[in-house]
């Protein structure tokens, strides 16, 4: 089936721009708006619309420190429609040269992934989404088949629980090996990355091996105590190959009224020792 292109989508971004804007600011850094009401600044939660401005004062502080946005859905969908609005508000804010990820870790039978894939990459034009490999093929084929959008699968993850099944042997590998080995033959390295966590850091060199061209999505840095020092030693390739997150660490270093400057900071930070670690030139 040809790729296909969406009416509604006004927004993409391949590779090779992604790997410019990396290596223009120095920087990988995706920034995640987790965005949870209790833990916003006091002085902000009576606002109309609390999500968004907090959301809004973020990216303003952020924004020159990082290359990408990822929307954790499940903390706006627990506040119904008014959630889903602000979630849409913050899609449209983030500009259009920061790569937007949807982190809703979807994945259903054929005729219902394509359901999720009108929703996020039409309704909302989000550059990627986060998919769940667990169904198979038929599950993932609706994402990749948008031209000039990103699927995301979850390869391993940074989560206690990756033991139960991803760190189980699967033939003569683990799981997780299976997944990044199999679904890397239904995409290519433009259309596809993967969900690597930064507790596992000790699994890079051989992730490297066995999808050597893809971009990583990498969450587990900052809160989650994940070292971006040994990341970027294991995973960094020519174009750098690298999508770092951190949210709380980023979001939340502040809960006074001065938390946007705060993010921006902390963001700040980020990129300086990012810079450190990237090549010469892609």
């Amino acid at each position: 089936m040809p790729a296909l292109s969406s009416p509604f989508s006004t927004k993409y971004m391949t590779r090779q721009q992604l790997t410019e804007q990396i290596f223009s600011k120095g920087t990988y850094l995706c920034v995640g708006l987790d965005t949870d009401l209790t833990k916003i600044p006091v002085h902000l939660r009576q606002h109309p619309d609390a999500l968004f401005e907090f959301n809004r004062q973020i990216i303003d502080a952020t924004k020159n420190y990082c290359v990408s946005y990822k929307i954790n859905t499940a903390f706006y969908e627990a506040y119904g429609v008014k959630g889903w609005e602000a979630m849409e508000r913050t899609v449209a804010y983030i500009p259009k040269t920061h790569f937007t990820i949807a982190d809703a870790k979807r994945g259903d039978i054929g005729n219902t992934s394509t359901q999720y894939a009108r929703a996020f990459f039409e309704a909302m034009d989000f550059d990627a989404i986060t998919v769940a490999p667990y169904m198979g093929e038929d599950s993932v084929r609706p994402f990749l088949e948008y031209a000039h959008k990103w699927t995301i699968v979850l390869g391993l993850t940074s989560n206690a629980g990756a033991k139960d099944f991803e760190l189980q042997q699967a033939g003569e590998g683990f799981l997780y090996e299976k997944v990044l080995t199999t679904v890397g033959s239904w995409g290519n390295p433009d259309n596809l990355m993967f969900v690597v966590g930064a507790t596992q850091a000790d699994a890079f060199a051989n992730i490297r091996k066995l999808a050597p061209q893809n971009f990583y999505l990498v969450p587990g840095v900052g809160a989650q105590g994940g070292s971006l020092a040994d990341i970027s030693r294991e995973a960094m390739i020519s174009d750098c190959g690298l999508l770092v997150n951190a949210s709380r660490a980023v979001i939340y270093a502040s809960t006074a009224e001065d938390f946007a400057v705060q993010a921006g900071a902390a963001a700040q930070t980020y990129a300086a020792e990012m810079r450190s670690y990237l090549p010469a030139k892609a």
